[in-house]
């Protein structure tokens, strides 16, 4: 692990950051998970400020571990580049959902989550070469299978020209999670509500002694 990612970890650890999760029993202070999951974590969601109004889109995006970066593209033209024209502070965050916990009591229904927040610095990459490695970086994280020059026509210059391509440089993370194993009752969001339990072993049926 470099020393840029080391100080990230260690900024998210302190309570007083703006990073720091309310609750500290569902932090978790583990570099290693946070780079895992930054790095396999398919969408993320950027917020800007635009004029005073709060944005936020979102979008694929590719976390470059080595350095501490993640990057980002969009069309040439649209809101992301409106707000990242000139480098600016930018919040970007990652999650994913788990199952559903019901409970007998309305405040005890819950959820299992995983979750980073990113805070940076986040502008448009001018360097041809870095912008063309960032596009690359992207390709090779969605569709691993497929390689440039086997499979697809390498980056061109003229599709580089029709594309904006965006850099955060991470100075702060933090993330939390919650995961509580076998959970009666359990289900996953959008199917039917006995799914999970049709996952589970059936119940032994103990004759009386």
């Amino acid at each position: 692990m470099g020393n840029h990612a080391r100080q990230m970890v260690a900024m998210s650890e302190d309570p007083g950051r703006r990073s720091a999760p309310r609750r500290r029993d569902r932090a978790v202070d583990d570099d290693a998970w946070v780079r895992d999951f930054l790095g396999r974590a398919p969408i993320g969601f950027l917020g800007t400020v635009v004029d005073g109004q709060p944005y936020v889109t979102p979008n694929l995006f590719v976390f470059d571990a080595a350095n501490g970066r993640i990057y980002l593209h969009t069309a040439a033209r649209g809101g992301t580049r409106n707000a990242l024209e000139t480098e600016g502070d930018v919040c970007f965050t990652a999650a994913e959902m788990g199952r559903l916990l019901p409970a007998d009591e309305a405040l005890e229904f819950s959820v299992e989550y995983a979750s980073v927040m990113v805070f940076g610095r986040g502008g448009l990459v001018s360097d041809v070469v870095e912008s063309e490695a960032g596009l690359q970086a992207l390709l090779n994280k969605y569709f691993p299978d497929h390689r440039p020059g086997r499979d697809y026509r390498p980056i061109t210059s003229g599709e580089l020209r029709r594309t904006s391509v965006f850099r955060i440089e991470i100075s702060e993370w933090s993330a939390k999670a919650k995961s509580v194993g076998d959970f009666a009752g359990a289900f996953t969001y959008g199917l039917p509500a006995d799914w999970w339990r049709s996952r589970l072993p059936a119940p032994r049926n103990e004759s009386p002694e």
